[in-house]
């Protein structure tokens, strides 16, 4: 098994600190991932290399990598150990949220119906992005994102069943579909990759928005990837053009 690399001992706990074992070893860990030693995709050390490298206990040890979960810096699987995260999927310079956070951030609030949602054999360009052969199954989510009862955007989510099989059993007019992978399935999206284009609405989707046909639409195309950078989603976003604004803060 390969691990991260990066000699442990160069940094080391100080027993004479006034600090705590666990935020010493926090301290390392994370320096270790934020200096670039550890890459993302990366195994870490395990949890017995961390207690005798550092002679601290095995609960110190959990508590330093729960910790580390937390923020996000590294992911856990069953069985194999623990990893360095990749990079948090960013927008400009903005963190990319779901819809829901994103319109509750904006002071309005967030609904959903479920348009379709049915298998489908994947498209050639749809296999592309996903590197699937043509024609195997996906799971296609169609769904109508509202704010304030007022329609926003439609997103169409591309999934290899393979990966998450029956995935389209729940209500996702209520449940969000980003959880139902995590916590079923053990997927989570860790980066994306994403064009953004205007385009002018073709009828069926002018329709389901409530805008004049060729009106303006903002139209995202998005491939996310989970652990060990596993493309699993395509999606599409459909935005209406007046009422949807993307931000971004920058620094010179």
């Amino acid at each position: 098994m390969r691990f991260a690399s990066g000699d442990l001992s160069i940094l080391s706990i100080d027993r004479n600190s006034k600090l705590p074992l666990y935020h010493q070893l926090y301290e390392i860990l994370r320096d270790r991932i934020a200096s670039g030693a550890w890459q993302p995709g990366e195994m870490i050390p395990p949890e017995s290399e961390l207690v005798k490298q550092y002679r601290v206990s095995r609960t110190t040890v959990r508590q330093v990598l729960d910790l580390l979960v937390k923020e996000g810096l590294i992911f856990r699987q069953r069985g194999r150990g623990s990893f360095v995260t990749f990079p948090t999927v960013e927008q400009g310079l903005t963190r990319i949220i779901s819809f829901t956070e994103d319109m509750r951030r904006r002071g309005l609030r967030p609904g959903t119906r479920v348009l379709s949602a049915e298998i489908v054999p994947a498209p050639p360009d749809v296999a592309s992005h996903l590197q699937i052969s043509p024609g195997e199954e996906l799971a296609l989510l169609r769904r109508l994102r509202l704010a304030d009862d007022e329609p926003m955007s439609i997103e169409e989510s591309h999934l290899v069943h393979r990966y998450c099989p029956g995935v389209l059993r729940y209500d996702y007019a209520s449940q969000p579909l980003r959880e139902t992978l995590e916590r079923d399935y053990g997927i989570r999206l860790v980066r994306a990759r994403q064009t953004i284009r205007a385009i002018a609405a073709p009828r069926n989707i002018a329709q389901l928005l409530g805008v004049p046909v060729r009106a303006p639409l903002l139209y995202i195309e998005r491939v996310s990837y989970s652990q060990g950078d596993v493309p699993v989603e395509y999606l599409r976003y459909y935005h209406r053009g007046d009422r949807y604004v993307l931000h971004a803060e920058l620094q010179g």
